[in-house]
């Protein structure tokens, strides 16, 4: 991405987090790029698309903050610092991530790290969406109904032991299928995952992301999450698996 072309990204950021949400920021989070303090760095945090308090009072201000710029902005460190001179350093973050393996313990990490949160931005929306009838339909049908999926998916979120997400995946086929990984794993680490498929929908339960409004009530959060689900971003994601 050239100056003027992050130049246009930042403007347009701005203007979000003053309007709401704007779809033309969702896009694939390896090409979503801010400063750094190493302009040369290989990956920086994405801007987030709205403001910091744009998703409360599901998700407040200061949750955003740290969340985003601390939590984020280490994994983005430390991804830069743990590829350096190794055969990951010329790929993209989705090459990374189908490569990594457990032995790579500080790529896995991070560089999960990072993809993760750069997509949990894009299917957070401060304004209402509804899933459309082609999405719903695909739910229905591998799942039985949108209350099924729904039920699911927070089963997956609270069932998940200590940190880690619950996603939405598409797999072989375009099938639809709930899962939940452990801190930083994600379907698309293909030599780590029981399941493999490409996420559409993301939800982040490490305290971090919710401790500071809701402490230990994780089901409280998971519930308070389906009021800012972007899901026009999902179908777009879910279109392009």
């Amino acid at each position: 991405m050239n100056k003027r072309e992050f130049i246009k990204l930042t403007s347009l950021a701005g203007v979000a987090a003053l309007s709401g949400p704007l779809s033309s920021l969702a896009m694939p989070v390896t090409s979503v790029k801010t400063s750094s303090d190493d302009p040369k760095a290989p990956f920086v945090v994405p801007p987030l698309p709205y403001a910091y308090d744009a998703l409360e009072p599901y998700i407040d201000k200061m949750t955003m903050e740290i969340h985003h710029d601390k939590h984020h902005g280490a994994y983005v460190k430390n991804l830069n610092e743990a590829i350096k001179g190794t055969a990951f350093a010329t790929l993209s973050l989705e090459e990374i991530l189908r490569k990594v393996t457990d032995k790579d313990k500080a790529i896995r990490n991070n560089g999960g790290g990072h993809y993760n949160h750069s997509l949990f931005w894009t299917v957070l929306s401060p304004g209402k969406t509804a899933p459309s009838d082609k999405l719903k339909a695909a739910i229905n049908t591998h799942f039985g109904s949108f209350e099924k999926f729904r039920e699911k998916f927070n089963d997956a979120g609270k069932t998940q032991f200590g940190s880690g997400w619950a996603w939405l995946i598409v797999g072989p086929g375009k099938k639809l299928s709930v899962i939940n990984t452990p801190n930083q794993d994600n379907p698309l680490m293909h030599n780590i995952v029981k399941e493999k498929g490409t996420p559409i929908l993301a939800l982040d339960v490490w305290e971090h992301a919710y401790y500071l409004k809701y402490q230990n009530k994780r089901p409280d959060y998971i519930n308070a999450f389906w009021n800012v689900v972007n899901w026009d971003e999902v179908e777009k994601r879910y279109n392009n698996a």
